[in-house]
């Protein structure tokens, strides 16, 4: 479904899957949506109007898409192990594709599962975080990997920053900052949080301040450059402040003065990310695991 960012009013539902929806997308323009589900296929949709314009077939579970900066290319990734590039404006046309764990069974079934799969800041590149622990950028005119990175585990989450200079990963324990013009690591904080299962963080736009959530049901703010927690968000008891479940994602707005999180407690909730004791708007309904509600 898609809500009101600012106000989380329910827009519309997109009808059609037949299994778990596990990441969602919109282009910057808010006109294009795009879905990855547990059914074998990744769906094109017309975010206005709410219908399907193309199915994506694949042969296992896509966990991931993400539009081109142009919304010209749709990057889908899953449990293949496959990173696919596809044409938005010819999208039966066949893609391309980057075989990311080339050693086929040499790499166990469950560490080649891409989670995520990110647009750099050059147009060019596909940064892809999987199972196995690694960061990697693609150059998906050649299919050629640039460069890789280890992290502190799986990767359950990665961002790219809203001016695409900095990537965030959470895996393991640890949330990473990284340079996506080298990879190279500008900040790393362990977290009070295990990212083995679900959760995720989000940089600030200001990059003063990030996110992040996971199993513990809460969500938390932290300060970027020394990792203190500025301030937790508990469930409390007769109030809708805290989730009352697992944290699946979590994301800042464009501006910076909310963030939305959604969990399996079946709510996104959208902050107020100045407030003291932020207080928080909540919308029944499912939420995506990609984590685009704030878009």
């Amino acid at each position: 479904m898609i809500r009101n960012g600012s106000t989380g009013d329910w827009i519309g539902t997109f009808v059609g899957h037949k299994g778990a929806v596990w990441g969602v997308a919109l282009d910057d323009t808010g006109l294009l949506a795009a879905t990855a589900s547990a059914d074998f296929s990744a769906r094109l949709w017309d975010a206005v109007t709410g219908n399907q314009v193309h199915e994506f077939v694949h042969k296992h579970i896509v966990k991931t898409v993400h539009f081109a900066a142009d919304r010209s290319k749709l990057a889908t990734a899953g449990h293949e192990g496959i990173l696919r590039i596809f044409d938005t404006a010819s999208p039966g046309s066949p893609p391309t594709e980057i075989t990311v764990f080339p050693g086929g069974e040499e790499t166990p079934k469950v560490a080649r599962v891409i989670s995520k799969a990110r647009w750099g800041k050059d147009p060019n590149t596909v940064l892809t975080g999987s199972a196995d622990g690694f960061v990697r950028v693609w150059d998906i005119r050649s299919g050629e990997k640039i460069r890789k990175v280890q992290v502190a585990g799986a990767v359950m989450d990665l961002e790219m920053s809203w001016d695409k200079k900095i990537a965030t990963v959470a895996a393991g324990d640890t949330v990473h900052f990284f340079d996506t013009g080298d990879l190279s690591e500008v900040k790393r904080h362990t977290m009070p949080i295990n990212f083995r299962n679900e959760g995720g963080a989000s940089l600030h736009p200001g990059g003063k301040r990030f996110i992040a959530g996971g199993s513990d049901l809460w969500v938390r703010v932290f300060d970027f450059d020394t990792g203190a927690e500025l301030e937790c968000l508990k469930a409390s008891r007769g109030r809708a402040r805290g989730h009352h479940g697992p944290v699946r994602c979590l994301r800042y707005a464009p501006d910076g003065k909310t963030y939305a999180t959604g969990s399996e407690d079946g709510t996104i909730r959208l902050w107020q990310s100045n407030a003291p004791a932020a207080a928080a708007a909540s919308a029944a309904g499912t939420s995506g695991a990609d984590g685009t509600a704030a878009r």
